[in-house]
């Protein structure tokens, strides 16, 4: 094909699919020229505001753009507009970017890992997670851990702690404990296991559980306070040897300074799609290179943001490993695209070899999941089965 070096947008379109428990919000850029390219987001509850604030700030900062214009795309949305970006704003741009990406990707007839930096490695190692949809029997769990691991998967992630607040019993800590015991010996020394805590500890509670959890050496434990407070992380940094996780909730260089300044994290996990995009994702990734920190990216997208999250981790020398739920919960959603990514027998994903992003939007196999209202409500009962609390619009 003939190389463009610039091109027009001329409209944003966005779909949102439904499943039980999320809902999927693809944005689409559409040039002058013909191309179109395609970003994702998974708003955690906020579907609505997300899409409201991605057709207010189209028009204004968007149409009539060229997309290999994103540093000047990302000035607008977070400096001209005199407001703070937060979750909602930093998602919606990372929409844009992505798009943008694949639009640049495609004019130039290259993958946009070629764009970031060309190839750093062939394979992108990936942990399964959305495996664990039982009730908290440990060997029920772990029979499920080892399915996952028979698939190829090297590494996986689970919540053991049901619907705990603030602190545990201590039957639930043994509960808790006891599931973890079961998944190691169920997958064996040499698959990775990480204990995600979703920020729901006292430091007091998640230093008694960290230790508790140190015979069955998990990779890492994610989120063991609240994500906000690097104080009440220094407590739990201080007093556990495992590694820590954390950053999925941050969305601005600001919010995750100060864990990677004082030494408060070990993997940085902050979500492409509400950071920002790209373009911030590789400032953050060569700055937490400077701390020797590795990336791990929070992904609970359909195809678009994981493939996104390939691309990103192809070209990414400090990248560690991608999280995947799109083989265990709601695996249709795969069918939304052409050309969605999967993870190959050895448990990873492989180099993606076509234009832009190499991933299309399917209208017609999208209009089959309409919204469906879809939420975690991780402080209840059953959250784990990934469907409770869904809510139906009216």
């Amino acid at each position: 094909m003939a190389l463009l070096s610039s091109l027009t947008i001329a409209d944003v379109r966005t779909t949102v699919v439904g499943t039980p428990w999320r809902e999927l919000v693809f944005v689409e850029l559409v040039t002058e020229e013909g191309l179109v390219g395609v970003g994702e987001v998974r708003m955690v509850n906020r579907t609505e505001t997300l899409v409201a604030c991605v057709h207010e700030l189209a028009p204004r900062h968007v149409i009539g753009a060229d997309p290999f214009d994103v540093e000047l795309l990302a000035w607008k949305i977070q400096r001209s507009d005199y407001s703070r970006p937060g979750e909602v704003t930093q998602s919606a741009l990372a929409a844009f970017d992505i798009a943008c990406w694949d639009l640049k990707g495609q004019a130039l007839d290259v993958p946009v890992w070629k764009l970031l930096g060309g190839r750093f490695r062939d394979r992108v190692p990936a942990y399964a997670n959305g495996w664990y949809q039982a009730d908290r029997n440990p060997a029920d769990v772990a029979r499920l851990a080892r399915g996952v691991a028979d698939r190829g998967y090297r590494a996986l992630k689970l919540d053991p702690f049901g619907a705990a607040s603030v602190e545990l019993s201590a039957a639930e800590q043994r509960r808790a404990v006891d599931i973890v015991a079961a998944v190691r010996n169920a997958v064996g020394p040499d698959c990775q296991i990480f204990v995600e805590m979703h920020g729901r500890f006292t430091p007091a509670t998640a230093v008694r559980v960290a230790a508790a959890l140190e015979p069955y050496a998990p990779d890492w434990i994610e989120e063991p306070v609240p994500p906000e407070n690097p104080e009440a992380m220094k407590r739990v940094r201080q007093a556990s040897r495992l590694p820590i996780a954390t950053g999925e909730r941050a969305h601005l260089m600001e919010d995750i300074r100060p864990f990677i300044e004082q030494g408060l994290v070990d993997i940085v996990q902050v979500d492409m799609t509400h950071f920002g995009g790209f373009l911030q994702m590789k400032r953050l990734a060569g700055w937490a290179d400077a701390y020797y920190l590795q990336m791990a990216p929070h992904n609970v997208c359909g195809p678009v943001g994981t493939m996104a999250n390939v691309h990103f981790a192809i070209a990414t020398p400090n990248y560690k490993i991608l999280e995947h739920f799109n083989d265990f919960a709601d695996p249709w959603v795969q069918t939304l695209v052409d050309g969605a990514p999967r993870v190959e027998a050895d448990g990873c994903f492989a180099l993606p070899d076509r234009p832009g992003l190499g991933v299309s939007l399917l209208h017609a196999v999208c209009a089959q999941y309409p919204r469906t209202g879809g939420q975690i409500r991780l402080f209840e009962t059953g959250w784990e089965q990934r469907g409770f609390g869904a809510t139906k619009l009216q």
